[in-house]
């Protein structure tokens, strides 16, 4: 071999050595293939590669892709980043020594495609792409209805629901129509008697409003129809939610097909109650009504026909008749029987007010009449006296005078009563209540006593000693206030108060104490009675001592106990075992002294 061809042969080699060291070598870029973010928010996009052989120098760069032209927004070379200028994300975005690209203040129109591009020298260019997903939830929708005039059933054409709009939803958010808690299938085709049109403007600020209104031909049955809206909208995550509207119902008008007169008042109706009752029908807008009573025309107001302060000759059959000229040949009447409650005056024989003497006898007697089973009583008071009708008092007394009542009542009928009154007055002679003791705290003070008598005529009052004196009459009874000041003849010898009138005279006498004394007294009771039992056992222990002693001396009289010396000598020497044994003196003149207190017997 000449030395042209070992020099081509070793150029030859050397070639094909770099050409293979070149084609073993690459570059791997590695990104997260998609980014989501919050409107408003911070997305950071990462990006990390691999390079064989390691290079010298690498460059790595960010583009993004607009109108199918990728624009380059960051770089990294020699571990220094900047960023590009008259760029849509010039002064929000930077990229850090990890290579990753940072975006502040994302916008809907941020939403790329990045890459993320690696140059390593003679390793060669790796790029991988990055999606950026911008979200942001759009406003609560507004229903709102037509201002038109309501719908008419039976119309040929579908007429306005209500329209939809809900605002600045990014990505493009949907709306869903319900009636009756139930989705509605999405038609966009007006020919379909149910249909929906629906637009989208996209904001400046790149969110998007949404507007969708509803079409139907209604029937009658969607009267009491609830139509909302909502609208769906995504977030990150792949999640999917939704905001609803408002409900709106529909303003329908259809015809009548019958009518209904109902009585509205719920308890039964009584004379002077206010009647109202009431005729509708099933259609909208309600038709014009006529009113009759016992087939003369009445005036209602409306639909209602109002009986204020009713009266017995008002009850009847009343009827209520519509027309609706959507439907002539509908049966649109209704009628109500009406009963009017009542109960007559009470009628009271004698009616005129009663004055009998004392102990004398009175009778009345009380009648009526109602339009239904009804009651008559006599009571006094809260008290029954009579359920008869008849009320008769014999012997009269004082506490008998007064009003006496006389009450009919229908029970079936709530609050339906007649009542009439008469006074009884009860004439004698005066008779005075007990008196009562007047108190001071000391002498000299002033101190007011009242004297109550019941007597017919009033009686004339007369105190001894006198003072100022008020009288008050109601009744049989007349009460006389008499304040003075308690002398010390008032607190020794008290007041009189003496009463008089034609048939007789009564008097009382009313003593006058200071209080300290009552308090004493009654302190002294209470010790007393605290005290009773102690003097009762005391007493009995002394009765029984007595008795003992007055056995012993009987028994000693007759020598029945064993009291001498040789007595008390078998004592001593215990042969007398379990007996009990009493020692007593010989000289029994001494102990009869000293026990009964009695001299001693010359006797003895």
């Amino acid at each position: 071999m000449d030395g042209t061809t070992l020099g081509r042969t070793s150029l030859l080699c050397t070639l094909l050595l770099w050409a293979f060291q070149v084609c073993s070598g690459g570059v791997t870029v590695n990104v997260t293939p998609k980014v989501e973010v919050l409107k408003g928010e911070t997305a950071k996009l990462p990006c990390t590669y691999t390079v064989s052989p390691t290079p010298s120098n690498t460059v790595v760069e960010w583009y993004i892709e607009e109108h199918d032209t990728r624009k380059r927004v960051a770089f990294s070379q020699g571990g220094e980043g900047k960023s590009d200028a008259g760029t849509l994300l010039s002064g929000r975005v930077t990229i850090g020594e990890d290579f990753s690209l940072t975006i502040t203040s994302v916008q809907p129109s941020d939403e790329l495609v990045f890459y993320c591009q690696v140059t390593a020298g003679l390793s060669g260019v790796g790029d991988a792409a990055t999606m950026l997903k911008v979200f942001f939830a759009p406003e609560k929708p507004e229903l709102t209805k037509p201002s038109s005039q309501a719908i008419s059933v039976g119309e040929t054409i579908s007429s306005e629901i209500g329209t939809c709009v809900t605002m600045n939803g990014h990505p493009q958010p949907r709306i869903i129509w319900f009636k009756d808690d139930q989705p509605l299938p999405e038609v966009k085709d007006r020919k379909e008697k149910t249909n929906m049109i629906s637009s989208v403007v996209k904001e400046a600020s790149g969110l998007s409003t949404v507007k969708s209104t509803l079409y139907m031909q209604p029937k009658k049955a969607d009267k009491d129809s609830v139509f909302q809206c909502t609208v769906e909208y995504s977030m990150p995550g792949d999640q999917i939610k939704q905001k609803k509207s408002d409900p709106i119902t529909l303003n329908l008008n259809y015809p009548s097909e019958k009518a209904t007169f109902s009585l509205l008042n719920t308890d039964p109706i009584k004379e002077g109650d206010v009647v109202t009752m009431k005729c509708e029908t099933d259609g909208n807008p309600q038709p014009e009504f006529d009113f009759t009573k016992d087939g003369k025309a009445i005036a209602g107001q409306g639909g209602l026909l109002l009986l204020k302060s009713v009266k017995r000759t008002e009850g009847g059959v009343y009827k209520c008749t519509a027309t609706d000229f959507d439907n002539l040949d509908a049966d649109l009447s209704g009628t109500i029987t009406l009963s009017v409650n009542y109960i007559d005056p009470v009628n009271v024989t004698p009616a005129e007010p009663q004055v009998v003497k004392l102990g004398d006898n009175v009778e009345w007697q009380c009648k009526t009449k109602a339009s239904a089973g009804h009651t008559v009583q006599w009571k006094k008071g809260s008290e029954v006296l009579s359920q008869d009708g008849m009320l008769s008092i014999q012997e009269v007394s004082y506490d008998k005078a007064g009003e006496y009542m006389c009450v009919g009542a229908v029970p079936s009928v709530p609050g339906l009563t007649a009542q009439a009154s008469v006074n009884l007055t009860v004439k004698g002679k005066p008779m005075i209540e007990a008196p009562v003791i007047g108190v001071v705290g000391m002498e000299g003070d002033t101190v007011t006593l009242k004297c109550a008598v019941y007597g017919f005529p009033v009686p004339q009052f007369t105190w001894k000693p006198s003072g100022k004196e008020s009288v008050s009459v109601r009744g049989n009874k007349a009460v006389s206030a008499l304040t003075l000041q308690a002398t010390a003849e008032v607190m020794k010898d008290g007041v009189t108060c003496e009463v008089s009138n034609e048939y007789g005279t009564d008097s009382k006498t009313f003593l006058v104490s200071l209080k300290r004394a009552i308090d004493s007294a009654d302190r002294a009771d209470k010790q007393q009675g605290g005290s009773s039992g102690v003097v009762i056992a005391v007493v009995v222990c002394v009765l029984l001592l007595l008795l003992m002693v007055a056995l012993i001396y009987f028994l000693n009289k007759k020598s029945k106990l064993p009291c001498s010396k040789k007595d008390k000598k078998e004592v001593a020497t215990g042969e007398v075992n379990n007996d009990i044994v009493v020692e007593m003196k010989t000289d029994k003149a001494n102990e009869e002294a000293g026990l009964l207190n009695k001299r001693p017997s010359t006797e003895q």
